[in-house]
């Protein structure tokens, strides 16, 4: 059966996720790519997944044993989203900041700086599995959202840190 590919973009754009600038470094220089395509895949070790598409810079840059952030924005950040989205605002001011020398986005909501593990081929995208070498909480503020073509506002309510799951309930 082949699938219709506006209409896969059309149903996997109903699945609402948050949003995320991938950084890194690229000759030398803070660079990044905004990116919903992001997940935790196991906690013991402590590994996430970022899908990249094979064109982008990031490729040239981040291979097997690299670093690279991801930094959760926030409600107010969706100019940041659009800058590294492509949409490239030279006005715009980026507020980098370092962590092991990898430039992260001040005011997100978290920042994780990983180290590739692995990166596998998956059609027209790399799967990058990383190592997580740090974690940072930021300010506790709605997040940014990404539902069917658009940012959206959620009403959502982070735990606090150290909060603890009530294994009678799911």
């Amino acid at each position: 059966m082949e699938i219709d590919a506006k209409l896969f973009r059309s149903v996997m754009g109903l699945f609402a996720t948050g949003v995320t600038v991938i950084s890194y470094v690229a000759d030398g220089q803070p660079a990044g790519m905004t990116a919903n395509a992001f997940m935790s895949i196991s906690m013991d070790p402590p590994l996430v997944l970022v899908s990249v598409r094979k064109q982008s810079r990031f490729n040239d840059a981040v291979k097997a044993g690299v670093l690279y952030g991801v930094n959760f924005l926030a409600e107010g950040q969706q100019a940041l989203s659009a800058h590294f989205g492509g949409k490239r605002d030279e006005a715009l001011r980026v507020p980098f900041v370092e962590k092991s020398g990898i430039p992260l986005l001040e005011g997100s909501l978290a920042h994780i700086v990983a180290r590739t593990t692995a990166v596998h081929q998956a059609g027209d995208h790399l799967l990058y599995i990383g190592e997580i070498e740090y974690l940072q909480l930021g300010e506790q503020r709605k997040p940014l959202v990404f539902f069917s073509g658009k940012y959206k506002q959620v009403e959502a309510h982070a735990p606090a840190v150290g909060w603890t799951v009530n294994n009678d309930c799911w």
